[in-house]
């Protein structure tokens, strides 16, 4: 059950908020709709009631308010626009990183692409879906996780009346599980269609919260659709008896032989044409102009069919939709303009969806025909630290940027060292790495700094996390799953370098070049603490400031700012040298260390103390510290 109290959005400058103290409840099993024609504050009110947006108000998900439900996504399903995802990501993929998100197993995938249809398409990539697959695969992220409430910012927009009837269809059916559904449309008729319960807004304030039923007979315009193969004479006489009898009555001719009469019934309009004479092929009750937008699904409709004037009368005194033998000539149902619409149309076998018996749907014979649910999840898994760790795994994999990007860094260092090699008088390590003086950082230390910026650059242009915990996924066990990834990518990228540098170099030159370094354990040390920094710098930069290019940014900053301030500080007079720092530290601890650790704790401090290593180190806490800053700052949000 969902209890929205007092949401009001903060007012924007001199202008009234977009959202002004709306309350309502949504009521499990039932399907309820919140209509309001554009910015009457729909998609505001949705925001605000997943606290992705700051206001007044609170809003309790069966009792609790989002933010204190452990696991928000297993509560709540969100559809609010297009599916957040890369473009070169496929639907697996995508719905195997939210899985690793929300803490669901792998099979769950093949079990909801199964449910929205889109078996054919798993392999398909994000920027290709039309619109209809698209809101198909943002239906399958919000049933992923096997939510009690699924709310949706109009699911149906854009869709065809096939896709919208399917969709609709899989929100009755998680309804009649006993599940809640809110969606927001700009469409009277589709929540008079689709909804058991409408809530109407308008300005940004609550003006109507009504039964479907309630909703469609004060707020929609009735009709009755006729066609017949003499609708301008059957036209002609209703209107002559409307005028004799004194009756406000409004009759449109549409296309073809049909017509929209307003003000009567069917009994009226049938009585009228059983005296004299006229054939009907089609009467039915219906509400506002649904008729040719809508249809019902093939076991639910009742064959439209050419009738006779004597059972004419028969079906006028019923009011339903008239029924014989079937047609050879004109079947109505090759027509989709004159199916029998969704609201009003009261069949034998489906009542309309504006009445009451909607809400007991599952009890009803129809309810066997709504689409199938995923299976319920009956064990779900425990909290684990690895979660965050298989969610950017199967992110940082999913899309081919990291390899292209390790190998252009490959090629480019290749490339560089070969012609390193050839000018001379370039130190051998600068070779290996190759870094030449006037570069800033070695073409390694810039791949694995941009793939850390990506690394947190994409969860804000793409935010697969942001209906879990907000637009800003700044978590701490994210936070260490990105950093792991990080090293562990700039640790294979440093050694793949100096890998392909040393055997291009052997191919090209001979052994020449390629022997090993006297000193090559602090070499080592040096290189791989230089790309792991700066693919860290990156990660804290680009999860700071929201965005990759910031991220790279600050690993061009660290050479570029931060080393000459550096060079310019310890290049001041010095009256004392930090010797013997490591059988001091070793005093402090009282405690020998294993071995000989106080080699490398020396080797350590040595690299600290370089320009380079102190202005890395320097860099990194500061955006450490930073990034600490702000999650702390939106927590207490």
């Amino acid at each position: 059950m969902i209890q929205a109290i007092g949401l009001t959005s903060n007012p924007r400058k001199e202008l009234p908020p977009a959202v002004d103290d709306v309350s309502f409840e949504a009521r499990p099993g039932r399907v309820t709709a919140l209509l309001g024609a554009p910015g009457a504050g729909k998609t505001t009110t949705l925001r605000l009631m997943l606290e992705l947006q700051r206001g007044r108000g609170i809003t309790y998900f069966r009792g609790r308010p989002l933010h204190r439900i452990a696991h928000p996504s297993r509560e709540v399903g969100v559809l609010l626009s297009e599916v957040p995802g890369h473009p070169a990501r496929t639907i697996r993929g995508q719905l195997g990183m939210v899985c690793a998100a929300v803490g669901v197993p792998i099979r769950r995938v093949d079990e909801v692409i199964e449910v929205v249809g889109l078996v054919s398409l798993r392999d398909e990539r994000l920027g290709t879906l039309s619109r209809g697959m698209d809101r198909r695969l943002g239906l399958a992220c919000a049933l992923l996780s096997d939510p009690h409430t699924l709310v949706l910012d109009d699911p149906a927009g854009g869709l065809s009346v096939t896709e919208g009837r399917w969709l609709h269809g899989i929100l009755r059916a998680h309804a009649a599980h006993g599940g809640t559904v809110l969606f927001s449309t700009d469409d009277p008729k589709e929540a008079a269609r689709t909804a058991d319960r409408v809530i109407t807004l308008e300005g940004g304030r609550l003006v109507a919260d009504q039964e479907a039923a309630d909703f469609a007979r004060t707020r929609l315009r009735p009709r009755v659709a006729v066609r017949s193969p003499h609708a301008a004479r059957l036209g002609a006489l209703l209107a002559k008896e409307a005028r004799a009898a004194q009756r406000s009555v409004e009759i449109v001719r549409e296309d073809g032989n049909r017509l929209s009469v307003y003000g009567s019934t069917c009994a009226d309009i049938g009585e009228t044409a059983f005296r004299h004479g006229i054939l009907v092929h089609r009467l039915a009750d219906e509400t506002g102009d649904m008729g040719p937008r809508a249809t019902l699904p093939a076991e639910g409709l009742a064959s439209a069919t050419v009738v006779t004037s004597a059972l004419l009368a028969s079906a006028s005194a019923t009011s339903t939709p008239a029924t014989s033998t079937p047609a050879t000539d004109e079947p109505a149902t090759d027509e989709p303009a004159t199916a029998v619409a969704a609201t009003g149309a009261h069949t034998p076998d489906e009542p309309g969806p504006a009445t009451e018996a909607r809400t007991r749907s599952a009890a009803l014979p129809g309810a066997r025909n709504l689409p199938q649910l995923p299976p319920p999840i009956a064990v779900r898994q425990a909290p684990s630290p690895l979660r965050p760790l298989r969610y950017e795994l199967r992110r940082a994999t999913g899309v081919g940027t990291g390899y292209l990007t390790a190998i252009t860094v490959l090629v480019t260092s290749a490339l560089l060292s070969v012609l390193l090699a050839r000018i001379g008088h370039t130190p051998q390590p600068r070779l290996l790495a190759a870094w030449p003086r006037e570069c800033p950082l070695p073409p390694a230390a810039l791949g694995a700094g941009l793939l850390g910026a990506l690394a947190f650059g994409e969860e804000f242009r793409h935010p697969a996390l942001a209906t879990d915990r907000g637009t800003v996924p700044r978590r701490l066990g994210l936070l260490a799953a990105k950093l792991l990834v990080a090293s562990v990518t700039a640790l294979a990228l440093a050694v793949l370098t100096v890998g392909c540098d040393l055997e291009i170099l052997y191919l090209v030159y001979g052994r020449e070049l390629v022997g090993v370094p006297a000193d090559w354990l602090p070499l080592s040390a040096s290189w791989i603490g230089l790309t792991v920094g700066c693919a860290w710098a990156g990660v804290l930069a680009a999860g700071i400031f929201r965005s990759t290019t910031a991220g790279l940014a600050a690993v061009l900053a660290v050479p570029v700012v931060v080393v000459p301030l550096v060079q310019k500080t310890l290049a001041g007079p010095s009256v004392r040298k930090a010797a013997g720092f490591s059988e001091r530290l070793r005093e402090l601890l009282l405690m020998q260390w294993p071995f000989g650790g106080a080699r490398y704790i020396a080797a350590g401090a040595r690299l600290v103390a370089q320009p380079v290593g102190g202005a890395l180190m320097l860099s990194l806490t500061a955006l450490l510290c930073a990034y600490l800053l702000t999650t702390l700052r939106s927590r207490v949000r």
